[in-house]
C-alpha cells in the first residue's frame, strides 16, 4: 500500500538519478514511485520518456547517433498521449506540469519535428507559473529542464532561419544558470545541458557578429561569451579540457576562437568597451580592462588550441594555428602602435607585450611545417623589439623558403597555400630594406641593395598594375597598385642609401639616378596617383643633393598642400596628429631648400610652420612648464612630482624628439645667417631648454652660468604675417631678409652682459652643464689641447660659403637678389622672450600659420619674380599625396641604447652651442661648451667598455645610431679645431685635427682643416717653430704650448708675429732661393743632402713639405669619393688648392667650378640633417 515517506524518498532518489545521469536506475524508480504514489502518473511517465531518450542516445554507435535518436523517439512518442493526458490532469505540482512539457516537446524535437516541438516546449518557468515560488528555490532538475527548454526552443529557432528571436530565447534564459553558479559541484545533467546552452547562445551570436546582425556596439554583445567564461572558470579543479564538452555540443576551443574573434574586432575597430556581464572595476581605464579580457582570452584559446594540434606532415596545413596568429599579430600592431599609451598596456608595457607574442609565435612555429606566415611575424616583432639581428635571421629564413616554394610552383603548378603571395612578399621586403636603411650602416645599406634584386623580379613579372602573369593563379599573384608603388619605393630607398655608403666615387652619380627614377616612379599617376609621404621626402632630399631645388619645392610643397581627412584607422595606428608629425621633416626640408635659395625669412617662416601646423604649442609641448631650468632645485622637484607630461612630444619616440630638435638648430642657423652670430648666441639657450623637455633626465643637469633671468631677446625667429612664399599681393614687393629691425637688434646687443672673457665683443655667460662624476678639464682625459696659430678657409664650413656676405657688418641685409633692403621692424612686431608671461613653450612664434598660407604662395626666382613650373616637376598634384603607410613597427629600443643616443643627441647640442659661441667671439664660453661634449663623449665610452653583453664597440655605430663615439670624439676634436683656428693657433689646431683622425679617419671637418694646415706648411705660411728657443721668442701665454715662431724670409725682424689671416684663403709671398717642385717630379734640390742645423733652420727641408702636401691630396682626394664628401664644398676647395700648388691648372679649375656649383644650392646646414633615420621616415 502507499506510504508517503517511501515515496518522497523515492521521488529524491528519482531526481538525483536523472541529475547524475544514472538512466539504469529510473525504471526501478519509478516503480517504486508508482507503488507509493499512484497519483504522481505525470512524473513517472516524464521520467520513463526521459530515460528511453538518454539511454538511446547513450547507447547508439558513434556512426549513427541520429539514427538512434529517431528510434527513441519513435519509441517515446507512443507514450504522448498518455502524458499528455497526465500534463492536463496535474494542476498541483507546477515543476512536474512543467518538466512533463519540457519532455514532450523533447520527443518532438529528436522526431524533427521542429515546429511542433515549438509548439509544446513551454516559455522559461516564471512566465510559465508566474504564481509559483522563487526560481531560486526550485530543484536541481527543474532547473535542468529549464535550461533543456530554453536550448531547444533556441535550436528550433534558429533551425527556421529566426536566428534574432533564437539569440532572445537564450537571453531570456540565462538567469537559468543560477543552478550552475549556487552548485558547489554541478552534477553531470546540469553541466551537460548548460554546457550545450551556452556553447550553442556563443557560437550563434558570433555567426550574429561576423553577418553583422548584432552590432558591436550594444553593451550586452559579450553576454554570451562572458557567460562562458564564467562557466568555465566556475570549475572548482583544474580547468576543463578542450576537445568536445558533451555530446552533440560544439568543440569548446571553437567558442573561445568565437570569443577572441570578437575582442579582436572591437579592438581593431577601436570601439567602446561592452559593459554587459562584465565584472565592475573602477580602476582601470576602459582600454586596460578590454586588454587584460582579449589576454585572458587568448591565452585559454592557445593553450587549448596548441595542445590539441599535432606537428603536421610536409603535405598538411595548419589553418587554424595560422590563421590564429595572423590575429594575434593584428591585434598586437594596435597594442603596440602610438593610439595606445604605455599605461594602457599594464605592467612591462610595449616590451612585456612583445615577449609574449613571441611566445606566441615560437610555439607556432613548432605546430606549423615551414610557416612563412611565422617568420615573417617573427621579423616583424623582434624588429619592434629592437632585436635586429635576430630579425634579419628570420626574415633571411623567410625568404628562402619563399623563394624554394615559388620555385616548387613553377616547376609543378600544383599552388601552395602555405606561402605568401607576392603582394605580401613585396611589402615584408619593403619593411626590411626600410628598416635595413633607417638603422643600419654601410652594411645593412649593401644588404637592402642585395633585396632590390628580388623587387625587380617581382615587379618585371607584373609589368602593369593590376596585370597578373601567366603563373599567376597558381602563385596568387595580384598585386595592387599601391603595393607596386611600394615596391619601387623601397627599390629608391635602397639605392638612394647605398649611393650614400659606396666607395664607389664613378658609379654614385648613376646609383642616384636610379634612385631618383625609382622614387618618380613610386609617385608616377599610373599606380593609381597615391603618393607615399615618404617617398615625397626621400625624392626631395635626393633632388636637393642634386641640386634641383626647385623641383624639390614643388614637390615638398605639393605634400604639405594635400589635406585628406584623418581616418580614424590611421590614428589608432600611428597616433594622435599622425599627419602633422610626419610632415614635420618636410617642412624641415622645405626651410633648408629656401635657405639654399637664400630666402632666408621664408625658410624661417618654414621651421615655424612644423610647429604651427599643431594649431596649439600646448599640443606638441603640453601644460608642463618649459623653464625649469631657471626655477629652483626644490621647486623642479615638487613640480615634477605634480605635472605630467601631457603633450605629443611624451608620445613621440625619440627620432621625431631628434626632428624637432633639429628644426630649432636650422633656425637658429638661419638666424646666425641673417642677423649674425651674436644674436644665434642669445637665442641657443633655447636648445639647452628644449632638449630637457623633449628627452627628460640624462644624467646631465643642464642649467645657465648666471643666477640671473635670461636676457629678453630674440629667443627664436618672429613669425611674418603673410604667406612663407609672399601672398599675391606682395609679388611685386622686394623680399624682406631681415628678421629683426635695426633698433631691436640694438637693444639685443646691448642687453647682453660682459663677461670676463672680454670687453669690447657681445658677451654672454655661457651655459655650463654638470655631468656627475665626470671631470671638468678636458686636459684630464688625456687628450690635451695644444695651442698653436691658423685659420682655415673659413670659421666654419657652413656659415662662410662663396656666397658669404661681410662678416662684420650685421647692419646689412641679406637679400636673395643681392640687392640691399633697410632693416626695419616688420609688421610692427617686437621680439619676445624665450617663455611668456603664462609660462608657454614658446620655441615657435608665429601669428599665421606656414600651411594656410602655403596654400596661395607661389616659388619665386631670386629677383622676386614668379617662377613657373620646372618642365620636369614631380607631377604630384594636392589630392594625390596619401598618409604614411605602416612599413615599419613600432621600434621599443631598450633603455641603455635610448640614454645612449639621448646623450649622443646632447653632444651635437653643446657643439653646435659651442660654434655659436666661437663664431660670435666668445672664445672661453665655447671652450667650456667644448668640454661639456667631450665630458659626454668620456662618460659614453666608459659605459659601452663596462657593457656586460660585449656587443657595443666605440668604433662602430649599433643599430639605431648615427655615429660611433670613435665618430663623436672626432667631432668634439674637430670643433676644437675651430676654436684653435680662432685663437691663432695652428699647431694646437694641427694636433686637435690629428686627434680627430685617429678616431675617425674620414672625418671631413678633421680631413679639410688639416689639409689647409698642410698645405700652409708646404707654401710656408705656416712656419715651424725654432727648435731652440731664441732670445726674442715671442711669450706665450700660460698653459698654452710653448710653441715660438721665427720670421719667413722678407717678414721682417725676428720676433714678429705669425700672419694674423685666414690660412689657406690669402697666400703670403714667401721669398726662396729654391722654388718647390710638383709632387709629380724628382728635386735635386741641395737641401736634400746639405740639410742646415736645427738650430739654423729658417724652414722645413723641401721634402718634408712635399710630403705635407702630398699628403694633404691623399686625405682630400680620398674624402671627396666619399659619400659623406662628395659634395662637401670645403674639401672640394682644399683640393683646388692641393691642385693649385702642384701646377694642376686644369684640375683645380675643374674643382672650383664644381665648388660653386655645390655652394650655389648649398642649405644654411648639411642636407643630412634632415632626415634624422636617413631618407626614411
Amino acid at each position: 500500500m502507499p506510504d508517503p515517506a517511501k515515496a518522497a524518498h523515492y521521488i529524491q532518489q528519482l531526481d538525483d538519478a536523472r541529475c547524475e545521469e544514472n538512466w539504469d536506475a529510473v525504471p526501478e524508480l519509478v516503480r517504486k514511485v508508482r507503488k507509493h504514489a499512484p497519483v504522481r502518473a505525470c512524473l513517472t511517465l516524464t521520467a520513463e520518456n526521459e530515460s528511453l531518450i538518454s539511454k538511446s542516445s547513450l547507447n547508439a554507435a558513434s556512426d549513427q547517433p541520429s539514427t538512434a535518436n529517431a528510434i527513441a523517439g519513435l519509441e517515446a512518442s507512443a507514450e504522448l498521449p498518455k502524458l499528455l493526458t497526465a500534463i492536463e490532469n496535474e494542476q498541483t505540482c507546477h515543476e512536474e506540469r512543467f518538466q512533463a512539457k519540457v519532455c514532450v516537446g523533447w520527443v518532438h524535437w529528436v522526431l524533427k519535428e521542429y515546429s511542433l516541438a515549438l509548439t509544446r516546449l513551454p516559455k522559461n518557468f516564471d512566465e510559465e507559473y508566474p504564481s509559483a515560488e522563487d526560481f531560486e528555490n526550485l530543484s536541481e532538475w527543474t532547473k535542468v529542464c529549464a535550461l533543456k527548454a530554453a536550448y531547444l526552443r533556441a535550436n528550433c529557432l534558429a533551425r527556421d532561419g529566426k536566428r534574432e528571436g533564437a539569440l532572445k530565447a537564450f537571453e531570456s534564459a540565462l538567469p537559468s544558470l543560477s543552478g550552475v553558479w549556487a552548485a558547489h559541484n554541478p552534477r553531470q545533467q546540469l553541466r551537460y545541458w548548460a554546457e550545450l546552452f551556452l556553447t550553442e547562445y556563443c557560437m550563434l551570436a558570433g555567426q550574429a557578429i561576423r553577418d553583422k546582425d548584432k552590432p558591436l556596439s550594444d553593451p550586452d554583445c559579450l553576454a554570451s561569451f562572458r557567460t562562458w567564461s564564467r562557466y568555465w572558470a566556475n570549475n572548482k579543479g583544474a580547468p576543463l579540457p578542450g576537445g568536445y564538452g558533451f555530446r552533440g555540443s560544439v568543440p569548446r576551443r571553437q567558442v573561445w576562437s568565437e570569443y577572441y574573434h570578437v575582442l579582436s574586432e572591437i579592438l581593431q575597430r577601436d570601439l567602446a568597451y561592452p559593459t554587459g556581464h562584465a565584472p565592475v572595476n573602477n580602476e582601470s581605464s576602459a582600454r586596460n580592462q578590454l586588454r587584460v579580457e582579449l589576454k585572458k582570452v587568448e591565452t585559454i584559446y592557445q593553450g587549448l588550441l596548441y595542445t590539441e594540434t599535432k606537428f603536421p606532415r610536409a603535405d598538411e596545413q595548419r589553418a587554424e594555428v595560422e590563421e590564429f596568429v595572423n590575429r594575434v599579430m593584428k591585434n598586437w600592431s594596435i597594442l603596440n602602435g602610438r593610439g595606445w599609451k604605455e599605461q594602457d598596456l599594464g605592467a612591462g608595457g610595449r616590451e612585456s607585450l612583445s615577449h609574449g607574442v613571441l611566445d606566441t609565435l615560437y610555439g607556432a612555429a613548432t605546430k606549423t611545417y615551414h610557416s612563412t606566415a611565422v617568420l615573417r611575424h617573427l621579423f616583424t616583432v623582434h624588429l619592434a623589439l629592437a632585436e635586429f639581428d635576430l630579425a634579419f635571421m628570420s626574415f633571411d629564413s623567410y625568404l628562402a623558403l619563399l623563394e624554394k616554394g615559388r620555385a616548387r610552383v613553377r616547376k609543378t603548378g600544383h599552388p601552395e597555400p602555405a606561402l605568401d603571395d607576392d603582394a605580401t612578399m613585396i611589402e615584408t621586403i619593403s619593411s626590411c630594406i626600410a628598416a635595413l636603411c633607417r638603422y643600419g650602416g654601410r652594411q645593412a645599406a649593401e644588404k637592402a641593395r642585395g633585396l632590390v634584386a628580388e623587387l625587380e623580379e617581382l615587379t618585371s613579372e607584373h609589368g602593369q598594375p593590376d596585370s597578373t602573369p601567366e603563373d599567376g593563379p597558381a602563385l596568387q599573384r595580384i598585386v595592387p597598385p599601391k603595393t607596386l608603388a611600394l615596391a619601387w619605393q623601397s627599390m629608391g630607398l635602397a639605392h638612394a642609401q647605398w649611393a650614400r655608403m659606396t666607395y664607389d666615387s664613378e658609379a654614385r652619380s648613376s646609383i642616384q639616378e636610379k634612385a631618383i627614377s625609382c622614387l618618380r616612379k613610386s609617385v608616377s599617376p599610373e599606380y593609381g596617383g597615391i603618393v607615399d609621404v615618404r617617398s615625397v621626402f626621400a625624392l626631395g632630399v635626393l633632388l636637393a643633393e642634386q641640386r634641383k631645388l626647385a623641383v624639390a619645392i614643388e614637390l615638398v610643397k605639393t605634400a604639405l598642400l594635400a589635406d585628406k581627412p584623418v581616418e580614424k584607422n590611421q590614428e589608432l595606428h600611428n597616433g594622435p596628429y599622425w599627419r602633422e608629425r610626419s610632415l614635420i621633416p618636410l617642412w624641415h626640408l622645405l626651410a633648408l631648400l629656401l635657405s639654399a635659395r637664400q630666402e632666408y625669412v621664408m625658410a624661417a617662416r618654414a621651421c615655424e610652420g612644423a610647429i604651427e601646423q599643431f594649431k596649439d604649442p600646448q599640443v606638441l609641448f603640453g601644460t608642463k612648464h618649459l623653464n625649469g631650468t631657471y626655477r629652483s632645485d626644490h621647486l623642479n622637484e615638487v613640480g615634477a612630482e605634480k605635472v605630467v607630461g601631457d603633450g605629443l612630444v611624451d608620445e613621440m619616440d625619440d627620432y621625431e624628439k631628434e626632428n624637432i630638435l633639429e628644426i630649432k638648430m636650422t633656425q637658429l642657423a638661419i638666424l646666425e645667417i641673417v642677423e649674425g652670430p651674436a644674436v644665434a648666441v642669445n637665442a641657443s639657450t633655447e636648445l639647452l631648454t628644449l632638449f630637457p623637455r623633449l628627452f627628460g633626465d640624462v644624467e646631465a643637469k643642464l642649467e645657465m652660468g648666471t643666477k640671473a633671468e635670461p636676457p629678453k631677446t630674440a629667443a627664436t625667429l618672429r613669425s611674418l604675417r603673410g604667406s612663407v612664399f609672399g601672398s599675391r599681393s606682395e609679388k611685386t614687393a622686394p623680399p624682406r631678409q631681415s628678421v629683426l629691425g635695426t633698433g631691436e637688434k640694438m637693444a639685443t646687443i646691448t642687453s647682453r652682459p660682459t663677461t670676463t672673457q672680454t670687453q669690447h665683443s657681445i658677451a654672454t655667460t655661457a651655459p655650463t652643464v654638470q655631468v656627475a662624476g665626470q671631470n671638468g678639464d678636458p686636459r684630464s682625459s688625456g687628450r690635451s689641447v695644444r695651442s698653436a696659430s691658423v685659420k682655415g678657409r673659413s670659421e666654419s664650413t657652413k656659415r662662410n660659403s662663396l656666397r658669404k656676405r661681410s662678416s662684420g657688418s650685421r647692419s646689412r641685409a641679406v637679400s636673395s637678389g643681392g640687392d640691399s633692403y633697410s632693416q626695419t621692424a616688420i609688421d610692427g612686431e617686437k621680439n619676445f622672450a624665450p617663455f611668456d608671461a603664462v609660462q608657454l613653450p614658446q620655441y615657435f612664434k608665429s601669428e599665421t600659420s606656414g600651411l594656410a598660407s602655403l596654400k596661395h604662395s607661389e616659388t619665386k626666382t631670386s629677383n622676386g619674380s614668379a617662377e613657373s613650373k620646372p618642365a620636369d616637376s614631380s607631377g604630384v598634384t594636392v589630392a594625390d599625396v596619401d598618409s604614411l603607410t605602416r612599413l615599419l613597427p613600432h621600434v621599443q629600443f631598450s633603455q641603455e641604447h635610448s640614454k645612449r643616443r639621448r646623450r649622443a643627441v646632447l653632444v651635437g647640442v653643446w657643439l653646435a652651442i659651442a660654434g655659436f659661441y666661437r663664431r660670435a667671439g666668445l672664445l672661453d664660453d665655447s671652450q667650456k661648451a667644448c668640454t661639456e661634449a667631450l665630458k659626454i663623449v668620456q662618460g659614453l665610452e666608459v659605459d659601452i667598455a663596462n657593457d656586460a653583453s660585449g656587443s657595443l664597440s666605440v668604433r662602430q655605430a649599433s643599430w639605431g645610431d648615427k655615429k660611433s663615439i670613435e665618430e663623436l670624439l672626432a667631432d668634439v676634436w674637430a670643433e676644437a679645431r675651430n676654436l684653435s683656428v680662432a685663437r691663432e693657433r695652428p699647431y694646437q689646431a694641427r694636433s686637435d685635427f690629428e686627434a680627430a683622425l685617429t678616431h675617425f679617419a674620414d672625418h671631413p671637418a678633421a680631413v679639410v682643416g688639416l689639409s689647409n694646415i698642410l698645405m700652409d706648411i708646404y707654401n710656408e705660411t705656416l712656419l715651424p717653430p725654432p727648435a731652440v728657443p731664441g732670445l726674442g721668442m715671442v711669450a706665450v701665454a700660460k698653459g698654452d704650448a710653448e710653441h715660438t715662431t721665427l720670421p719667413g724670409k722678407g717678414q721682417g725682424k725676428q720676433g714678429d708675429e705669425l700672419p694674423s689671416q685666414p690660412l689657406g684663403l690669402v697666400k703670403t709671398k714667401v721669398v726662396t732661393t729654391e722654388p718647390p717642385k710638383p709632387f709629380y717630379e724628382s728635386p735635386k734640390s741641395p737641401s736634400y743632402t746639405e740639410l742646415p742645423p736645427p738650430h739654423q733652420a729658417k724652414s722645413l727641408p723641401l721634402l718634408d713639405r712635399l710630403a705635407a702636401r702630398d699628403r694633404a691630396y691623399m686625405l682630400l682626394s680620398g674624402l671627396t669619393k666619399l659619400g659623406s664628401g662628395w659634395n662637401h664644398s670645403e674639401a672640394w676647395f682644399a683640393l683646388a688648392r692641393a691642385y693649385e700648388e702642384s701646377d694642376q691648372a686644369d684640375k683645380a679649375k675643374d674643382a672650383l667650378w664644381w665648388c660653386v656649383e655645390l655652394e650655389d644650392a648649398m642649405g644654411a646646414r648639411d642636407w643630412g640633417c634632415v632626415g634624422v633615420g636617413g631618407y626614411v621616415l
